[in-house]
């Protein structure tokens, strides 16, 4: 009879308990590290490094930069818009051309044909002279002057109303050609520059997206703080203003009174343009105030959105004046002012860079678009650095 046997239960050593501990902790390790890979290749440039902390100061000072960065890239885009919007006009009225010329071409070719048909049906032009002058290439014209010279003066004038159509056709046709290839170079340097600030701009917003509730509200509290500020400075500067003005106007009557009528002429003459530009300072603001609380969109123009450039430029049009497209061209587009001298209407630029514009609205205050997020509002100027002032002419 078959015994049947319990199958004997191991107990675990102390070593092999040991062992299976370690393999555990070695998967478990490896697990992790592969997981910290994993997050390390998916981060963009600039991220923070997985398992790390940054203060909240330091999380804003990053993201202003980013959209510094983004904004000075929004210049670069817009001068390369700009010159591929110049560059394809160029190109279409040049190519307007070509097709014309041709067309010209064509009935001086058609022209001098019927008196090569006629001669050669007459037997006073070789068959070899025909296929001459029905050549595509005029330069076999210029260098056969032995047959001009035989032809009667209205033939002469159909190889010389050839020859001319033939050359200018040739020369707009190369022209066209190189304009079209310099198109071609801007629409490429176009979509870099659109990448670069779709990087900037996703950098960002990859920050701001990590941040918890408590860190959003810390950051809140921080930009709170600095927008009292700048207010603050500003109204200081609105008061040095102030200040300034009601001195030059005690100095104004001081003159008047001393030097009696005869400087009354030139007086009335900067009267009159004061009033001028101040008419259409106020055209201008009148604009800008109408578009407070559109989105900010790099790259736009208006009318439903605008970036900053876009809108100094939108204002002043609207006021009859016509402003270059980037923050680097407004910036020679009048005459320079100081801070202190700067009245409503005057263009305030910010940065060493000259990446940011708005429209000054008096007591420090002014009218821009901030940045992507953002809408149209009014903001002081003292929030940002200033690099200096125009007044659009």
């Amino acid at each position: 009879m078959a015994s049947h046997r319990k199958p004997r239960t191991r107990i675990p050593t102390a070593a092999s308990s040991t062992g299976r501990r370690t393999a555990v902790g070695f998967t478990t390790a490896a697990l992790a590290s592969v997981t910290l890979l994993s997050q390390t290749a998916n981060a963009a440039p600039g991220d923070p490094k997985p398992g790390t902390t940054q203060s909240i100061e330091a999380v804003k000072e990053k993201v202003d930069t980013l959209y510094h960065q983004a904004e000075t890239a929004t210049q670069h885009y817009n001068a390369a818009k700009e010159r591929s919007e110049q560059q394809r006009t160029k190109v279409n009225r040049m190519m307007d051309d070509v097709a014309e010329n041709t067309e010209k071409l064509n009935e001086a070719r058609r022209t001098l044909g019927t008196y090569a048909a006629a001669q050669y049906r007459n037997g006073g032009m070789t068959s070899s002279a025909a296929s001459l002058l029905f050549s595509n290439d005029p330069q076999d014209l210029f260098d056969q002057s032995h047959l001009m010279n035989r032809m009667a003066g209205s033939q002469k004038r159909a190889v010389d109303d050839f020859q001319t159509q033939a050359a200018k056709a040739a020369k707009e046709r190369r022209e066209a050609a190189k304009s079209l290839e310099s198109l071609t170079e801007t629409q490429r340097e176009l979509k870099t520059k659109k990448k670069a600030v779709q990087d900037k701009l996703a950098q960002a917003r990859r920050l701001l997206a990590n941040l918890t509730a408590k860190e959003k509200a810390r950051l809140a509290a921080i930009e709170k703080k600095k927008a009292e500020e700048a207010r603050r400075k500003a109204a200081e500067l609105a008061e040095k203003q102030r200040e300034a003005a009601a001195q030059q106007k005690q100095q104004e009557q001081d003159q008047q009174s001393s030097g009696g009528s005869s400087s009354g002429s030139g007086s009335s003459s900067s009267g009159s343009s004061t009033a001028t530009n101040g008419t259409k300072a106020a055209k201008a603001i009148d604009f800008a105030e109408s578009q407070l609380g559109k989105p900010y969109v790099w790259g736009a123009t208006g009318p439903n959105s605008y970036d900053c450039s876009g809108l100094t430029q939108a204002a002043w049009k609207a006021a009859g004046v016509s402003l270059p497209r980037t923050t680097w061209d407004q910036v020679k587009a009048g005459t320079r002012v100081s801070t202190s001298d700067l009245e409503p209407g005057d263009l305030v630029f910010f940065y060493d860079d000259i990446s940011h514009v708005g429209l000054y609205i008096g007591d420090g205050m002014m009218i821009h678009a901030p940045k992507p997020g953002d809408v149209v509002k009014k903001a002081p100027i003292t929030e940002m650095p200033i690099y200096g002032s125009v007044r659009p002419a």
